[in-house]
């Protein structure tokens, strides 16, 4: 068919002498030879004529055959090969339209709009229709529409789900302006005019071949009893065996559950190996296990509470072992009875929610009190810094450092920021005792002053971005941490020595101890002790807050060297501008679910409004039915949260969500680039969703 049209359309172009079609390019090449011969044969008889008349005649007639054999062929067979050409492009351009139409991969054809140009059968049969149509492709996979289109000549990848299938759909964008152009009568009726071809892969079984992969990984783990001595000491004899049974049944029973091996160690220190489904099952349910264990009860009036560090997503079991000991490590800091999962970089906590047991032994107070000493005295100088917008608590804990720095006949300083009106009379106080050096620094003093034998001291922080002045951690290699908050994501690091002790009421009550086994013959000055004794009051909530046997101690060493109640009482007092402000911080307390009470405290004409918004805080308390207080306070075009608790609520895990942290029934965030109203959404939305999630 496709020849005889061919022929019959060039009869009727000789007709009207016009030629369509012509040679070009190699084709016409190849008929340059085909001229180039006979003008050959031309030359060739003009040489013989030349030399030889007769042969010359003959070998002219050939090359007149051969020139007229020529012609006669390139008039007969141009219209021939030319049609045989076309009727290969069309049969070439049939079998491509039909590759197309019968491929595999569903593919199609849309407007700028949307709307369907074409689809292939394989996608005609995916969709359910018969024709493409002009209906939308929205119509027909809901998932996908023009917002999903690639703005400029690239391509976009989106994943839907269609007839319990996934398929990743790829768009291309065709730019049609240079064709519309090279078109007679017709231009683009806007600036840009493209159609969108549509490929759709289905890859249903490459998800779940993925997710078989990720779900069979290598989970490492350590699982650590927090007070197993205690816990087995506190109960008879006979029974200890009974207690230990039941604990490694409990948890045997719950990593076997969850496809895991755990086999035991020592004593109290196990090794767990499970899959990464596995871990996704304990986190679902938030690992019921430090429950479960710490709800055994054989007449021990000390629940055994265990520790789980967990690591993933290395190479190897090596390193997800190394991952599991530092997770393990900062499980432990962080007070126990808890999970830690070490993603990498990544830290994630479970649990947390108990108080951790104050430890009757304080063999680890006296090691760190001598190295601390063996530090100051092979060092010149020492500075002690606390954290941002000082507190009694810290400036407390910093007198008191420099007070055994002194012993040792090494000058100590203070590194202090803006004085606020919460520690101006302690301030003022401690520098009227006349010290040989001056006692508080500025930060561009004790930046001049530190070098490499200078020790820094930081107390009541263990977050590098907190430290009143963080460059000071880089001038020296000499660093050590003394606090009582729960260790985060981010901790101080190459620390020469580290002592965390979340049991501890208050930095000042660490110090307090530390100073007992310093020196035997240390002596506080009056002004001295009353500081380190009002941060131990602050932080208690004067002594109903987080108390134990080891903070009336530490009060009674500081009694003994002359702090007197009555004085630190007097220093406290507020003006009566701060005390209606605080009063109206209670006044407009919000019940948020029923047992958390959210409030905001007043900050114009403050000085120092963070510290009205956490007394308000403790004040919330008092109420009946209030779990947990929190309270907003704007200072310094950033937003405070004070959270209060009494023994219900972890407020620490709470203000984590929000970047901040502290103690299980103390603790704060900061918020920046948010107004009040955000901040107190945001703090909603975080003690819902965590309520939702059982972690409060």
């Amino acid at each position: 068919m496709y020849p005889y049209f061919v022929e019959t359309a060039m009869k009727e172009d000789k007709i009207r002498n016009k030629v369509h079609l012509k040679y070009s390019g190699k084709l016409m090449r190849h008929w340059y030879w085909c001229v180039l011969l006979p003008l050959l044969l031309l030359g060739l008889t003009a040489a013989v004529l030349y030399v030889d008349t007769l042969a010359g005649c003959i070998v002219g007639g050939f090359t007149a055959v051969i020139l007229l054999t020529v012609v006669v062929l390139d008039l007969y067979y141009r219209p021939r090969v030319l049609a045989e050409l076309v009727d290969f492009a069309n049969q070439y351009h049939s079998v491509e339209h039909e590759l197309l139409v019968k491929s595999a991969v569903p593919q199609g054809l849309l407007q700028a709009d949307g709307r369907i140009l074409w689809m292939n059968n394989v996608l005609l049969e995916l969709a359910g229709k018969k024709t493409a149509g002009r209906r939308s492709i929205s119509a027909l996979f809901p998932q996908i529409g023009p917002g999903d289109f690639p703005t400029k000549e690239e391509e976009s990848q989106i994943e839907i789900s269609h007839n319990d299938r996934t398929y990743s759909v790829r768009l291309d964008r065709i730019q049609l302006d240079e064709m519309i152009r090279e078109l007679p009568g017709v231009e683009a009726a806007t600036d840009e005019c493209y159609v969108v071809a549509m490929y759709l892969f289905d890859i249903t079984e490459l998800n779940a071949l993925k997710k078989e992969n990720f779900e069979q990984k290598p989970i490492v783990g350590l699982l650590y009893m927090d007070n197993y001595d205690e816990a087995v000491d506190s109960v008879e004899d006979v029974r200890r065996s009974m207690l230990e049974a039941l604990i490694d049944r409990r948890i045997t029973k719950y990593v076997s559950a969850m496809g895991g091996l755990i086999k035991k160690l020592e004593k109290d220190k196990y090794l767990l190996v499970m899959s990464r489904k596995g871990l996704s099952g304990m986190e679902e349910d938030r690992f019921s296990v430090l429950e479960d264990v710490k709800s055994v009860n054989i007449g021990n009036p000390i629940s055994m509470t265990i520790s789980i560090g967990i690591g993933l997503n290395n190479s190897d079991y090596t390193q997800n072992y190394e991952a599991a000991r530092g997770a393990m490590e900062m499980a432990l800091a962080r007070g126990g009875d808890q999970v830690v999962v070490k993603d990498r970089e990544k830290l994630s906590f479970f649990g947390g929610k108990t108080q951790r047991a104050e430890r009757n032994t304080r063999v680890r107070a006296r090691v760190k009190a001598q190295a601390l000493r063996e530090l100051i005295n092979t060092k010149d100088r020492i500075v002690v810094m606390g954290h941002k917008i000082t507190d009694i608590d810290s400036l407390g804990a910093s007198v008191g450092v420099c007070r055994a720095a002194q012993e040792a006949g090494k000058p100590a300083h203070i590194v202090l920021g803006d004085i606020n009106s919460a520690i101006r009379p302690w301030v003022a106080a401690l520098q009227g005792e006349g010290h040989e050096e001056k006692l508080f620094l500025t930060h561009e003093q004790a930046i001049e002053m530190t070098n490499q034998n200078t020790v820094v001291v930081v107390v009541d922080t263990n977050r590098p971005a907190m430290v009143e002045c963080e460059e000071l951690l880089y001038l020296t290699r000499t660093i050590v941490v003394l606090d009582h908050h729960r260790q985060g994501t981010e901790k101080i690091e190459n620390a020469s020595l580290s002592y965390i002790e979340p049991s501890s009421s208050s930095a000042c009550e660490m110090i307090a101890e530390i100073l007992q086994y310093y020196d035997e013959g240390i002596r506080l000055k009056p002004v001295e002790a009353d500081s380190i004794y009002a941060g131990i009051i602050v932080d208690t909530n004067n002594f109903v807050a987080k108390t134990g046997m080891r903070t009336f101690e530490a009060a009674a060493f500081l009694r003994r060297n002359g702090a007197d109640m009555t004085r630190v009482r007097k220093y406290f007092r507020n003006d009566i501008e701060t005390y209606k402000a605080r009063a109206e911080a209670v006044r407009h307390a919000e019940a948020f679910m029923g047992c958390y009470a959210i409030s905001v405290c007043p900050s114009e004409g403050l000085e120092s409004p963070t510290v009205i918004g956490a007394q308000a805080a403790n004040e919330l308390l008092n109420i009946v039915g209030v779990k947990a207080s929190f309270v907003l306070t704007e200072f310094d075009q950033k937003i405070y949260i004070s959270a209060r608790a009494i023994d219900e609520v972890n407020v620490q895990i709470i203000m984590e969500r929000l970047g901040g942290g502290g103690h299980m029934d103390i603790a704060g965030a900061q918020l920046d680039n948010v107004s009040i109203e955000e901040a107190r959404t945001k703090l909603k939305e975080v003690l819902t969703q965590m309520t939702k999630e059982g972690a409060i």
